[in-house]
């Protein structure tokens, strides 16, 4: 029971500190894509294999294997969530207006049309499966190990959405803002669901990849 509580404290304290550093990078510091993405790997990626050490019981190399039924899923709802990502848009776009999304991007990160491209193939490839590895291999898996289920849900849903708070402050009305947020964290619970039932990570990485898929052609459609 001690040790499962040492665990725990680790993971949230761990998690917390990554979700507060990000926070800084993107809403005070804002520094270029490219510098922004190293600075998350080494937090992401880094600090749970550090944490890996320290304490034997925190674990997440058993959730990178295949699973074939897992795939075919995943594969199903990615391509389902495209449409409905990009449905939604389309249909909320004459009511809510997005135009300040481009302009906001290019200024806190630098990405712009000319090389849009290149960071929507790695937003959809390798930082959709580095948030997936934290969020939810090493922060829900722990944590639902450690602590209980329930908990861990909640705890890496609203984590995974309020992550992504920093960067899309001023983006859009409130409103769609709070929608957005919750949409975010249904989806997190998704994507823990996910994990759990086909015990890997890749399952919810690929439906989070084809989100991304969705979410880059709209951005593309507003840096035109």
């Amino acid at each position: 029971m001690a040790e499962n509580k040492k665990s725990t404290a680790l993971v949230l304290s761990v998690s917390l500190l990554c979700y507060a550093a990000m926070a800084v990078v993107d809403g005070v510091w804002q520094p270029g894509y490219a510098l922004k993405s190293a600075v998350k790997i080494a937090l992401f990626l880094l600090l749970p294999f550090l944490c890996s050490l320290v304490d034997r019981q925190v674990e997440y190399r058993s959730l990178f294997r295949g699973n074939k039924k897992g795939f075919l899923v995943a594969l199903a709802l990615g391509v389902g969530l495209f449409g409905v990502i990009l449905g939604g848009y389309f249909l909320l776009s004459p009511y809510f207006d997005f135009s300040n999304i481009a302009s906001s991007l290019t200024a806190s990160t630098g990405v712009d049309g000319s090389n849009f491209i290149f960071v929507a193939l790695y937003i959809s490839f390798v930082n959709s499966l580095l948030e997936e590895f934290f969020f939810r291999g090493f922060v829900f898996t722990n944590l639902k190990r450690s602590a209980n289920r329930t908990a861990a849900y909640l705890f890496s849903s609203l984590l995974f959405s309020l992550y992504h708070t920093a960067m899309m402050i001023g983006w859009f009305s409130l409103p769609l803002f709070l929608l957005i947020l919750t949409g975010l964290a249904v989806g997190g619970a998704i994507f823990n669901w996910l994990n759990e039932k086909y015990d890997t990570v890749f399952v919810s990485w690929i439906v989070h990849m084809f989100t991304n898929f969705a979410i880059n052609a709209i951005g593309f459609i507003l840096l035109k």
